[in-house]
């Protein structure tokens, strides 16, 4: 299984995963939000993504406004940036937005350690699913999400899944 704690492997991936390694390395995104053990998660990692899939960075914060201070310190420089701060599944959670070169850029953040956060329990979940079933459904994902499909719900339609598709995911027995 990858390693999905370190962006490391991106290096030996496709060319979008290459070029996300460059990009993020480049403007040192991960080594400067190293304070808050952020995690590249999504759809990039594990080669689902689409022409505008984005840079998913999830953190972990124990102070919600110095977390959101810091962030704005970081990238508030960076095209389209934007902070806000949510209730997320009854989590305090703040949320930047921003781009570097050709990525839209998310930072994520919740007081939750970040292997504990769904953002990550999903994608490794995801990528065993992707694993074991191979490239057809790999395809099939693509397919729907081209439509217009989010990432969850496709694999709960093509899962048979029912229900709160975000949920069922995290209990999903592979």
């Amino acid at each position: 299984m990858t390693d999905f704690t370190t962006i490391s492997y991106l290096k030996d991936g496709n060319e979008k995963q290459k070029t996300a390694f460059a990009v993020l390395t480049q403007f040192r995104v991960l080594e400067n939000l190293s304070d808050f053990d952020p995690i590249l998660v999504g759809t990039i990692p594990i080669n689902i993504d689409i022409e505008n899939s984005d840079l998913d960075i999830i953190c972990c914060f124990k102070n919600q406004s110095d977390f959101a201070k810091k962030v704005k310190q970081l990238f508030e420089k960076e095209n389209g940036f934007t902070i806000r701060e949510v209730l997320i599944d009854n989590q305090e959670s703040v949320v930047a937005n921003f781009y570097l070169e050709n990525f839209e850029i998310e930072i994520f953040g919740q007081n939750i350690p970040t292997k504990q956060q769904n953002g990550y329990k999903h994608m490794v979940i995801e990528d065993q699913i992707l694993r074991k079933k191979g490239e057809k459904f790999r395809r099939e994902i693509l397919e729907l999400k081209q439509k217009g499909y989010k990432t969850e719900p496709a694999f709960g339609l093509l899962l048979g899944l029912t229900g709160n598709v975000y949920h069922e995911l995290l209990n999903f027995k592979i």
